[in-house]
Protein backbone atom coordinates (compact mmCIF):
# COMPACT_ATOMS: atom_id res chain seq x y z
CA UNK A 1 0.00 0.00 0.00
CA UNK A 2 1.25 3.19 -0.71
CA UNK A 3 2.02 6.48 1.86
CA UNK A 4 -0.82 8.23 0.55
CA UNK A 5 -3.20 5.45 0.58
CA UNK A 6 -2.09 4.47 4.27
CA UNK A 7 -2.91 7.57 5.14
CA UNK A 8 -5.92 8.74 3.37
CA UNK A 9 -9.48 7.95 5.04
CA UNK A 10 -13.50 9.04 4.26
CA UNK A 11 -14.87 10.18 7.85
CA UNK A 12 -16.92 7.05 7.72
CA UNK A 13 -16.62 7.07 11.73
CA UNK A 14 -16.31 10.22 14.17
CA UNK A 15 -14.87 8.20 16.80
CA UNK A 16 -11.42 9.18 17.55
CA UNK A 17 -8.39 6.88 19.54
CA UNK A 18 -7.27 8.63 23.03
CA UNK A 19 -4.54 11.20 22.79
CA UNK A 20 -5.59 11.88 18.95
CA UNK A 21 -5.15 15.74 18.09
CA UNK A 22 -7.66 16.88 15.16
CA UNK A 23 -6.78 19.84 13.08
CA UNK A 24 -8.55 21.63 10.74
CA UNK A 25 -9.07 25.56 9.53
CA UNK A 26 -11.07 27.52 7.22
CA UNK A 27 -10.55 30.67 4.92
CA UNK A 28 -12.82 34.50 6.76
CA UNK A 29 -14.38 34.64 3.32
CA UNK A 30 -17.63 35.40 5.03
CA UNK A 31 -20.56 33.67 6.09
CA UNK A 32 -20.67 29.74 4.81
CA UNK A 33 -22.42 27.91 2.14
CA UNK A 34 -23.65 24.81 1.86
CA UNK A 35 -19.85 23.37 0.56
CA UNK A 36 -18.34 25.07 3.57
CA UNK A 37 -21.05 23.55 5.67
CA UNK A 38 -21.52 19.93 5.00
CA UNK A 39 -17.47 19.60 3.34
CA UNK A 40 -15.69 20.76 6.23
CA UNK A 41 -17.86 22.40 9.31
CA UNK A 42 -20.40 19.55 9.49
CA UNK A 43 -17.49 17.14 9.57
CA UNK A 44 -15.87 19.14 12.40
CA UNK A 45 -19.36 18.83 14.71
CA UNK A 46 -19.35 15.19 14.31
CA UNK A 47 -16.09 15.56 15.74
CA UNK A 48 -16.25 17.79 18.59
CA UNK A 49 -18.61 15.05 20.28
CA UNK A 50 -18.65 14.34 23.48
CA UNK A 51 -16.84 10.38 23.02
CA UNK A 52 -13.96 12.67 22.17
CA UNK A 53 -13.55 14.38 25.41
CA UNK A 54 -9.67 12.78 25.31
CA UNK A 55 -8.95 13.80 22.28
CA UNK A 56 -7.79 17.55 21.24
CA UNK A 57 -9.81 19.12 18.89
CA UNK A 58 -8.26 22.54 16.96
CA UNK A 59 -10.24 24.78 14.41
CA UNK A 60 -8.89 27.81 13.83
CA UNK A 61 -9.96 30.64 11.31
CA UNK A 62 -6.80 30.65 8.89
CA UNK A 63 -6.93 34.68 7.83
CA UNK A 64 -2.91 34.43 7.37
CA UNK A 65 -3.63 32.32 4.09
CA UNK A 66 -6.42 34.71 3.38
CA UNK A 67 -4.05 37.60 2.78
CA UNK A 68 -2.14 35.85 -0.15
CA UNK A 69 -4.89 37.42 -2.17
CA UNK A 70 -5.73 41.44 -2.08
CA UNK A 71 -8.20 41.81 0.87
CA UNK A 72 -10.02 44.88 2.31
CA UNK A 73 -8.85 45.69 5.71
CA UNK A 74 -11.81 46.20 7.66
CA UNK A 75 -13.88 43.78 5.38
CA UNK A 76 -10.89 41.31 6.16
CA UNK A 77 -11.42 42.07 10.39
CA UNK A 78 -15.42 41.97 10.25
CA UNK A 79 -15.05 38.27 8.22
CA UNK A 80 -12.55 36.90 10.94
CA UNK A 81 -15.68 37.41 13.41
CA UNK A 82 -18.24 35.98 11.35
CA UNK A 83 -16.06 32.71 10.88
CA UNK A 84 -16.05 32.27 14.38
CA UNK A 85 -19.81 33.49 14.93
CA UNK A 86 -20.66 30.95 12.17
CA UNK A 87 -18.34 27.80 13.42
CA UNK A 88 -20.23 28.47 16.79
CA UNK A 89 -23.92 28.84 15.22
CA UNK A 90 -22.66 25.48 13.17
CA UNK A 91 -22.42 23.13 16.22
CA UNK A 92 -18.64 23.68 17.70
CA UNK A 93 -18.82 24.31 21.02
CA UNK A 94 -15.89 26.40 23.05
CA UNK A 95 -16.36 23.43 25.94
CA UNK A 96 -15.40 20.10 23.32
CA UNK A 97 -12.80 21.90 20.79
CA UNK A 98 -10.35 24.97 21.00
CA UNK A 99 -11.48 27.97 18.36
CA UNK A 100 -8.67 30.21 17.44
CA UNK A 101 -7.31 32.60 15.31
CA UNK A 102 -4.34 32.37 12.66
CA UNK A 103 -2.62 35.01 13.39
CA UNK A 104 -2.84 35.65 17.12
CA UNK A 105 -0.49 32.24 17.03
CA UNK A 106 3.11 33.78 16.14
CA UNK A 107 4.73 30.17 16.32
CA UNK A 108 2.59 29.31 13.19
CA UNK A 109 5.25 31.48 11.62
CA UNK A 110 8.18 30.66 13.53
CA UNK A 111 7.79 26.78 12.66
CA UNK A 112 6.98 28.05 8.71
CA UNK A 113 10.28 29.67 8.84
CA UNK A 114 11.90 26.43 10.05
CA UNK A 115 10.09 23.83 7.49
CA UNK A 116 10.58 26.36 4.70
CA UNK A 117 14.65 25.93 4.96
CA UNK A 118 14.27 22.31 3.97
CA UNK A 119 11.28 22.34 1.74
CA UNK A 120 11.88 21.70 -1.96
CA UNK A 121 10.95 24.19 -4.18
CA UNK A 122 10.72 21.37 -6.77
CA UNK A 123 7.77 20.25 -4.28
CA UNK A 124 5.91 23.72 -4.17
CA UNK A 125 6.29 24.29 -8.29
CA UNK A 126 4.16 20.66 -8.16
CA UNK A 127 1.03 21.87 -6.29
CA UNK A 128 -2.38 22.15 -8.88
CA UNK A 129 -3.82 25.20 -6.72
CA UNK A 130 -0.36 27.71 -7.23
CA UNK A 131 -1.28 27.13 -10.46
CA UNK A 132 -4.91 27.28 -10.83
CA UNK A 133 -5.20 30.63 -8.41
CA UNK A 134 -1.86 32.04 -10.02
CA UNK A 135 -3.28 31.01 -13.49
CA UNK A 136 0.70 31.29 -14.60
CA UNK A 137 1.98 31.07 -18.15
CA UNK A 138 5.53 29.90 -17.78
CA UNK A 139 6.31 33.70 -18.99
CA UNK A 140 4.44 35.27 -16.14
CA UNK A 141 6.08 33.41 -13.01
CA UNK A 142 8.08 36.91 -12.13
CA UNK A 143 4.78 38.11 -11.63
CA UNK A 144 3.87 35.51 -9.17
CA UNK A 145 3.44 36.15 -5.40
CA UNK A 146 5.66 34.59 -2.97
CA UNK A 147 3.08 33.99 -0.43
CA UNK A 148 0.68 32.05 -3.02
CA UNK A 149 3.77 29.95 -3.85
CA UNK A 150 4.68 28.88 -0.25
CA UNK A 151 1.80 28.91 1.71
CA UNK A 152 1.42 25.31 1.37
CA UNK A 153 4.60 25.30 3.89
CA UNK A 154 2.49 27.69 6.32
CA UNK A 155 -0.16 24.82 5.85
CA UNK A 156 2.17 22.67 7.06
CA UNK A 157 3.50 24.05 9.55
CA UNK A 158 -0.57 25.14 11.27
CA UNK A 159 -1.26 21.13 11.30
CA UNK A 160 2.39 20.18 12.69
CA UNK A 161 2.96 23.21 15.24
CA UNK A 162 -0.07 21.05 17.09
CA UNK A 163 1.41 17.60 16.26
CA UNK A 164 -1.83 16.55 14.47
CA UNK A 165 -2.73 13.24 14.01
CA UNK A 166 -5.76 13.98 11.85
CA UNK A 167 -6.94 16.63 9.35
CA UNK A 168 -10.36 16.76 8.08
CA UNK A 169 -10.42 18.46 5.00
CA UNK A 170 -11.78 18.57 1.24
CA UNK A 171 -10.47 16.50 -2.03
CA UNK A 172 -9.02 19.83 -2.96
CA UNK A 173 -6.73 20.27 -0.07
CA UNK A 174 -5.43 16.63 -0.24
CA UNK A 175 -2.46 17.16 -1.94
CA UNK A 176 -1.17 19.99 0.32
CA UNK A 177 -2.11 17.11 3.21
CA UNK A 178 0.67 14.77 0.83
CA UNK A 179 3.17 17.70 1.28
CA UNK A 180 3.09 18.06 4.95
CA UNK A 181 3.20 14.67 5.22
CA UNK A 182 6.49 14.61 3.20
CA UNK A 183 7.97 17.85 5.12
CA UNK A 184 7.28 16.10 8.45
CA UNK A 185 9.07 13.35 7.47
CA UNK A 186 12.22 15.39 6.27
CA UNK A 187 12.34 17.08 9.34
CA UNK A 188 12.14 13.58 11.48
CA UNK A 189 15.19 12.58 8.96
CA UNK A 190 17.08 15.98 9.72
CA UNK A 191 17.06 15.79 13.34
CA UNK A 192 17.06 11.83 12.95
CA UNK A 193 14.17 11.09 15.42
CA UNK A 194 10.32 10.24 14.68
CA UNK A 195 9.47 13.88 16.31
CA UNK A 196 6.49 14.92 13.52
CA UNK A 197 3.66 12.45 13.80
CA UNK A 198 2.61 11.72 9.72
CA UNK A 199 -1.04 13.32 10.22
CA UNK A 200 -3.87 11.10 8.29
CA UNK A 201 -6.27 13.18 5.97
CA UNK A 202 -9.69 12.73 7.04
CA UNK A 203 -11.61 13.10 3.71
CA UNK A 204 -15.30 14.84 4.21
CA UNK A 205 -17.99 11.93 3.13
CA UNK A 206 -19.88 14.19 1.10
CA UNK A 207 -19.38 14.79 -2.67
CA UNK A 208 -18.13 18.30 -3.84
CA UNK A 209 -20.80 20.58 -3.86
CA UNK A 210 -20.77 22.94 -7.19
CA UNK A 211 -22.78 25.93 -8.46
CA UNK A 212 -26.41 25.58 -8.51
CA UNK A 213 -26.43 27.63 -11.90
CA UNK A 214 -23.11 26.18 -13.46
CA UNK A 215 -22.40 22.50 -12.26
CA UNK A 216 -18.60 22.72 -13.55
CA UNK A 217 -17.63 25.00 -11.10
CA UNK A 218 -17.65 24.62 -7.30
CA UNK A 219 -19.70 26.50 -5.26
CA UNK A 220 -18.39 29.60 -4.39
CA UNK A 221 -18.35 32.93 -2.02
CA UNK A 222 -17.14 34.87 -4.58
CA UNK A 223 -19.45 33.80 -7.67
CA UNK A 224 -21.27 37.35 -8.37
CA UNK A 225 -24.72 35.32 -9.32
CA UNK A 226 -26.55 34.97 -6.23
CA UNK A 227 -28.68 32.10 -7.19
CA UNK A 228 -25.17 30.13 -7.73
CA UNK A 229 -24.98 29.48 -3.82
CA UNK A 230 -26.69 29.23 -0.34
CA UNK A 231 -25.57 30.23 2.51
CA UNK A 232 -26.35 28.08 5.70
CA UNK A 233 -28.35 31.53 7.33
CA UNK A 234 -30.46 31.83 4.16
CA UNK A 235 -34.56 32.25 4.76
CA UNK A 236 -36.60 29.34 3.51
CA UNK A 237 -38.00 31.22 0.91
CA UNK A 238 -34.70 31.73 -0.38
CA UNK A 239 -33.51 28.31 -0.28
CA UNK A 240 -37.21 27.69 -2.42
CA UNK A 241 -36.11 30.06 -4.98
CA UNK A 242 -32.87 29.37 -4.88
CA UNK A 243 -33.09 25.20 -5.96
CA UNK A 244 -36.18 26.08 -7.99
CA UNK A 245 -34.01 28.50 -10.18
CA UNK A 246 -31.03 25.49 -10.01
CA UNK A 247 -29.81 24.25 -13.62
CA UNK A 248 -31.04 20.53 -14.05
CA UNK A 249 -31.37 19.42 -17.56
CA UNK A 250 -33.85 18.37 -20.64
CA UNK A 251 -33.31 14.73 -20.57
CA UNK A 252 -36.82 13.05 -20.38
CA UNK A 253 -37.36 9.53 -17.97
CA UNK A 254 -36.37 8.34 -14.63
CA UNK A 255 -34.05 10.68 -12.79
CA UNK A 256 -30.93 9.48 -11.93
CA UNK A 257 -27.08 10.22 -11.18
CA UNK A 258 -24.34 10.80 -13.32
CA UNK A 259 -21.89 14.17 -13.13
CA UNK A 260 -21.22 14.15 -16.62
CA UNK A 261 -24.21 13.29 -18.37
CA UNK A 262 -26.74 14.95 -15.92
CA UNK A 263 -24.47 17.36 -12.99
CA UNK A 264 -27.36 19.56 -12.36
CA UNK A 265 -29.39 16.98 -11.12
CA UNK A 266 -26.63 15.32 -9.41
CA UNK A 267 -25.72 18.24 -7.44
CA UNK A 268 -28.83 18.00 -5.98
CA UNK A 269 -28.77 14.52 -5.70
CA UNK A 270 -25.24 14.91 -3.58
CA UNK A 271 -27.08 17.66 -1.38
CA UNK A 272 -29.74 15.01 -0.33
CA UNK A 273 -27.06 12.58 0.27
CA UNK A 274 -25.09 15.04 2.31
CA UNK A 275 -28.33 16.35 4.68
CA UNK A 276 -29.68 12.61 5.14
CA UNK A 277 -26.07 10.41 4.74
CA UNK A 278 -27.28 7.77 2.27
CA UNK A 279 -25.73 6.30 -0.57
CA UNK A 280 -25.96 7.67 -3.63
CA UNK A 281 -27.76 4.79 -4.91
CA UNK A 282 -30.20 4.57 -2.24
CA UNK A 283 -31.55 8.11 -3.41
CA UNK A 284 -31.80 7.13 -7.01
CA UNK A 285 -34.16 4.48 -6.30
CA UNK A 286 -36.06 6.65 -3.98
CA UNK A 287 -36.50 9.69 -6.69
CA UNK A 288 -36.39 7.66 -9.64
CA UNK A 289 -40.58 8.30 -9.99
CA UNK A 290 -39.99 11.85 -9.64
CA UNK A 291 -40.25 15.01 -11.58
CA UNK A 292 -37.68 17.30 -11.25
CA UNK A 293 -39.95 19.91 -9.73
CA UNK A 294 -40.09 17.18 -7.21
CA UNK A 295 -36.92 16.95 -6.57
CA UNK A 296 -35.99 20.26 -6.29
CA UNK A 297 -38.96 20.47 -3.90
CA UNK A 298 -37.43 17.38 -1.58
CA UNK A 299 -34.03 18.86 -1.41
CA UNK A 300 -35.27 22.27 -0.32
CA UNK A 301 -37.30 20.85 2.36
CA UNK A 302 -34.44 19.42 3.29
CA UNK A 303 -31.75 21.79 3.43
CA UNK A 304 -34.41 24.46 4.93
CA UNK A 305 -34.78 21.27 7.97
CA UNK A 306 -31.03 20.99 8.16
CA UNK A 307 -30.14 24.43 8.01
CA UNK A 308 -32.67 25.89 10.42
CA UNK A 309 -30.92 25.29 14.09
CA UNK A 310 -27.59 26.66 12.88
CA UNK A 311 -29.80 29.65 11.50
CA UNK A 312 -31.32 30.57 14.33
CA UNK A 313 -28.33 30.68 16.00
CA UNK A 314 -26.16 32.61 14.40
CA UNK A 315 -28.82 35.47 14.72
CA UNK A 316 -28.31 34.76 18.65
CA UNK A 317 -24.90 35.66 18.42
CA UNK A 318 -23.55 37.34 15.38
CA UNK A 319 -24.15 40.90 17.02
CA UNK A 320 -22.80 39.94 20.63
CA UNK A 321 -18.87 41.46 20.22
CA UNK A 322 -17.90 41.17 23.18
CA UNK A 323 -18.33 37.49 23.83
CA UNK A 324 -17.30 36.20 19.90
CA UNK A 325 -13.85 38.58 21.30
CA UNK A 326 -13.87 36.31 24.23
CA UNK A 327 -14.07 33.16 22.55
CA UNK A 328 -11.33 33.98 20.28
CA UNK A 329 -8.98 35.38 22.87
CA UNK A 330 -9.35 32.44 25.07
CA UNK A 331 -8.99 29.50 22.22
CA UNK A 332 -5.69 31.48 20.69
CA UNK A 333 -4.63 31.58 24.48
CA UNK A 334 -4.94 27.92 24.65
CA UNK A 335 -3.82 27.21 21.31
CA UNK A 336 -0.68 29.29 21.14
CA UNK A 337 0.47 27.59 25.09
CA UNK A 338 0.18 23.80 22.96
CA UNK A 339 2.31 25.38 20.22
CA UNK A 340 5.31 27.20 22.32
CA UNK A 341 5.93 23.95 23.39
CA UNK A 342 6.77 22.60 19.77
CA UNK A 343 8.55 25.79 19.30
CA UNK A 344 10.66 25.39 22.17
CA UNK A 345 11.67 21.61 21.45
CA UNK A 346 12.09 22.33 17.63
CA UNK A 347 13.92 25.42 18.34
CA UNK A 348 16.20 22.71 20.34
CA UNK A 349 16.30 20.12 17.90
CA UNK A 350 17.48 22.11 15.04
CA UNK A 351 20.42 24.20 17.54
CA UNK A 352 18.57 27.17 18.15
CA UNK A 353 17.95 26.67 21.63
CA UNK A 354 19.93 24.65 24.21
Amino acid sequence: MSKTAATVQKVVSTKLSHGSTVFSMIQPTGLFHLGNYFGAVRVWKQLANPSNCHSHLMFGVADLHSITLPQDPLRLNDSIETSIASLIACGLDPEHCNLFVQSRIPQHVQLNWILSCITPMGQLNRMTQFKSKAALRSEDIGSAKLGLFTYPVLQAADILIYKSTHVPVGQDQAQHLELTRDIAQLFNNTVGREYFPLPSTMLAPTQKIVSLKNPSKKMSKSDPDELSKIFFNESSKNIVHKINKAVTDSIEGPLYYSEEQRPGISNLINLIAAVTGQSIQNIEHQISDFTKAQLKDYTSSLIIDELKEPSYRYKQIKDDHALLEKIAIEGSRIASEKAQKTIDEVYSLVGLRR
